[in-house]
């Protein structure tokens, strides 16, 4: 009995403090994960909670349905919004195709008429510069002599 005290109070002096600061960390930590498993809801109790309340669980899966039925119904809407507008686009596609034919089978520049065109969609569509813009006057690369 006499060598064990020995030892023990080299080891305390030596590493007394770390072994205080390590019982305190490990008590902290057997302290947050009980308090964690309190807190938890085991799968006992929820349940007997789903066996006490069935009409709860009835009316939230009957509001989640309701959700997907509404947010189904507005992605129909909105694929129905953009077939309508491809096939308005296809449609002037189409338009424009034929009053180039026919501009070219009256012997006039297709090219032409299909910058008129596009000039007279740019302007319906945005009315906000009704001046054309003029070019300013380029001096020439090379000079005249």
């Amino acid at each position: 009995l006499r060598l064990v005290p020995v030892p023990v109070g080299s080891l305390l002096s030596s590493y007394g403090w770390y072994i205080l600061l390590a019982a305190v960390a490990v008590y902290l930590l057997i302290q947050k994960i009980s308090q964690g498993l309190a807190a938890r809801p085991s799968g006992r109790s929820g349940a007997a909670d789903a066996a006490v309340e069935p009409d709860a669980v009835v009316r939230r899966q009957e509001a989640l349905a309701a959700a997907r039925l509404r947010m189904q119904e507005e992605l129909n809407a909105q694929a129905e919004r953009y077939k309508e507008k491809q096939r308005q686009l296809e449609e002037e596609k189409r338009r424009q195709k034929i009053a180039m034919w026919e501009s070219m089978q009256e012997g006039k520049s297709y090219k032409g008429n299909l910058k008129l065109n596009q000039q007279e969609v740019e302007s319906g569509a945005s009315t906000s510069s009704a001046v054309p813009k003029s070019k300013p006057n380029k001096k020439p690369l090379r000079g005249g002599g």
